[in-house]
């Protein structure tokens, strides 16, 4: 059992505010002297980034599309491990799930924010966008409390408020109802208390770190001037404890090492081709130890590292700790701090790096993951750095184990919007108007770095980018309908698909075995043709 006081903030539909009224909220609380942890509901990588700045703490992604329903509440418990309170901002409308069937069922609601609270047994708050409300909004209040008897809509916080006498006839209709639900807060409208948006949402904020600061602080301030903390904290504290253990990162990788297996002896395997040097990087780079990134300036998707991390085990079985380089800085913001947690456990040591200012690799560099983020605003920054592009084109063609997803992608094609990029992938990418965004069902389509051929995976694609990348017999993944997606070729899987490796723990520890693989066995080994690297933006 996890005593953990806990609420949800939401919606009735995007653009209500939540956002800002959650991320104002846990900086509100946090500046009480109370520890808060947040968590953002669905797949999100941005709306985190801003938790985190208001907790000082890693934002965590909860999930149950992505990971699964019994992963929930564990996952919560580990993410606020020493807190003395979670916030948990919702997704979309309240009762918004996923918006097609797949192997996660047909109902509606599944993954929704209301699906969430109900797993997470958490009181819900509703921040209704008032603005150009009146009498009606105890209408659609009464309607969302009376939704889904399973769902506890414990208060409502009214925002974009317009004066006191708005205020007073938005509370007198709510206090009307047969079965009020408790006003929380009224926030009046603050236009200059904004947070800037484009093509994929919110700005992130690694971004603009100190813009993102003073902006959180503002939103802490309106917070605690407009809503009732003591209430807040009292409603979080009614929540009943959680019947559950905190996830372990170590403890997951115990649970798949049956499906782990040669991992290996098929990460060696893997590892074929003649050899082909193209120039390596032969200084560090920039390297961060992981639980240190954020803190020394250098933002992206890391966070503290999983517990059987910690320093004590910087040598496994008397050998160093294979490093795997995870990319962070402004054009790598997207990715899930779990995935960083698992490798540590696993027995990698995980350095953060910016392909954009970086010129090498960490030290020592055995096996590269690339997440997503927004490669195409620093696409000037990327292509003029050739020293870090070449030195990515060198480790892949050596045959180090690489998995890109998204942005990585991009940043492995040829070009990017006809800048030059690392030339890994025969592919050029470039930005379109149409948004392409959901959840994937995929299978495997062959074995790979981080998957054995059958392995059926749930996914996330968001981004308005193609990519000219024919798969053709080394696609990565199978989607419903035939479809094939991405590229999986000896040791490199690049994809569109976004994974959240604690639904998929095995990947770590495969990616992890293959590191090892890569820096014990013999170098120069490439695992794509000399003239993809020839070809590509890395001459």
């Amino acid at each position: 059992m996890v005593t953990l006081p806990r609420l949800v903030i939401a919606a009735p539909a995007s653009g209500a505010g939540k956002t800002a009224v959650a991320t104002g909220l846990m900086a509100a609380l946090a500046r009480r002297g109370l520890r808060v942890s947040g968590h953002k509901a669905g797949p999100d990588y941005i709306d985190p980034g801003y938790h985190a700045v208001a907790t000082g703490r890693p934002g965590r992604n909860l999930d149950p599309v992505l990971c699964g329903e019994d992963l929930m509440a564990p996952l919560l418990a580990h993410g606020a491990s020493g807190a003395g309170i979670a916030v948990i901002e919702g997704v979309m409308g309240l009762f918004d799930g996923v918006a097609s069937a797949g192997p996660w069922g047909s109902d509606p609601g599944f993954g929704s924010t209301a699906h969430l609270a109900a797993l997470l047994g958490a009181p819900v708050v509703l921040v209704v966008d008032a603005a150009a409300a009146g009498r009606s909004v105890a209408a659609l209040v009464a309607g969302f409390a009376g939704f889904d008897p399973r769902t506890r809509l414990a208060g409502v916080i009214l925002n974009r408020v317009g004066s006191d006498r708005h205020e007073a006839l938005l509370r007198q209709a709510l206090a009307s109802l047969p079965d009020p639900v408790p006003v929380l807060g009224a926030i009046r409208r603050h236009p200059d208390v904004q947070v800037p948006s484009r093509h994929l949402g919110l700005v992130p904020a690694a971004e603009r770190q100190a813009a993102a600061a003073r902006a959180v602080a503002a939103l802490g301030d309106l917070v605690a001037a407009s809503c009732d903390l003591n209430a807040l904290v009292a409603l979080a504290r009614s929540a009943p404890p959680l019947a559950t253990a905190p996830w372990d990162p170590a403890a997951a990788l115990a649970s798949q090492a049956d499906q782990v297996g040669q991992a290996s002896q098929a990460g060696r395997a893997s590892q074929t081709g003649q050899a082909h040097q193209i120039g390596r990087a032969h200084q560090p780079g920039r390297a961060h130890q992981v639980g240190q990134a954020g803190r020394e300036g250098l933002s992206g998707p890391v966070g503290r590292a999983g517990r059987d991390g910690r320093d004590g085990l910087a040598r496994l079985g008397g050998r160093t700790r294979p490093v795997v380089a995870l990319a962070a800085g402004p054009a790598f913001t997207f990715g899930y701090t779990e995935q960083a947690e698992l490798l540590t456990a696993a027995g990698a040591e995980v350095a953060v790096f910016d392909p954009a200012f970086d010129e090498k690799l960490p030290d020592g560099t055995a096996g590269l993951l690339i997440g997503g983020g927004f490669p195409e605003v620093y696409a000037g920054e990327l292509a003029a750095n050739e020293p870090m592009r070449r030195a990515v084109a060198s480790l892949a063609a050596d045959g180090a184990p690489v998995v890109a997803e998204c942005a990585g992608l991009l940043y492995l094609a040829r070009t990017l919007d006809g800048q030059p990029m690392c030339g890994v992938l025969p592919a050029d990418a470039s930005m379109t108007p149409r948004l392409t965004l959901g959840y994937r069902a995929a299978t495997s389509d062959r074995d790979s770095v981080i998957t054995r051929a059958g392995d059926q995976v749930r996914a996330h694609e968001f981004h308005r980018t193609s990519v000219s990348l024919k798969t053709g017999e080394s696609a990565a993944w199978r989607l419903p309908g035939g479809a094939r997606e991405g590229v999986a070729q000896g040791t490199l899987l690049a994809s569109y698909l976004h994974l959240h490796w604690a639904g998929q723990p095995a990947f770590a520890a495969r990616f992890a075995a293959a590191c090892t693989a890569f820096r014990a066995g013999p170098a120069g080994r490439r695992t794509v043709p000399a003239s993809t690297v020839r070809d590509g933006g890395a001459p």
